[in-house]
């Protein structure tokens, strides 16, 4: 029995991922790819502000001496483990297993509030050391950059939240797993950049 193309297709979309099963769900998948583009572009011209203006102190504090080694690894430790979390929380979703997209995604949120708290904590002890943003252009660029990523790890904690909601409501549908496939990319996303910020910010700062 031979399979025209339509049927092709349409037998394609039923044994491949959840998330693309709908074409239409799948089309905002690529719509959400070109939005991390532009966001990449936002990341990318703070970044190249903060190499301009990182030995820009005025005087002020610098990086060596507000970069805390074990704060900033801690951070990081606890973002990227929740990447780890969140793609297994996808893993799940695959599987239809909606008990363990729940664990894993509850897990990558504390994980990712952890984040939070620990980079807040960080820029009240720098704030107390007189290093406010208007105070050096390095700091302003240092706050801008990496608040803009903490602003970002916000709203994906609390889009996660609502997505959650989502499926607890409506269990495992093509859409409900796009909203999770697209939160979990925006969140591996967030990752990388910080995986940057770590590199360019914290670590070339302490040997500067």
């Amino acid at each position: 029995m031979s399979i025209t193309p339509a049927s092709a297709s349409h037998h394609g979309r039923s044994h491949g991922p959840l998330e693309y099963r709908d074409p239409h769900q799948a089309v905002k998948i690529t719509g959400f790819w070109i939005f991390l583009a532009t966001d990449m572009l936002l990341f990318g011209c703070l970044f190249a502000t903060y190499l301009v203006l990182r030995t820009h102190t005025d005087g002020g504090p610098t990086a060596a001496h507000l970069f805390d080694v074990p704060g900033f690894t801690a951070e990081t430790f606890a973002l990227l483990t929740s990447s780890f979390t969140g793609g297994l929380a996808t893993l799940a979703m695959r599987n239809g297993n909606r008990k363990w997209v729940m664990i894993w995604m509850v897990l990558t949120m504390l994980l990712g509030l952890t984040f939070i708290g620990l980079e807040v904590q960080e820029f009240v002890a720098d704030v107390g050391q007189g290093a406010t943003a208007h105070r050096s252009a390095f700091l302003s660029a240092f706050y801008t950059l990496v608040g803009t990523h903490g602003t970002h790890v916000s709203i994906g904690l609390i889009w996660m939240l609502l997505t959650l909601i989502q499926i607890a409501r409506r269990g495992l549908t093509a859409k409900t797993a796009r909203k999770l496939f697209v939160v979990n990319l925006y969140w591996h996303f967030l990752d990388v950049v910080w995986v940057f910020i770590f590199t360019i910010v914290y670590l070339s700062g302490v040997v500067m």
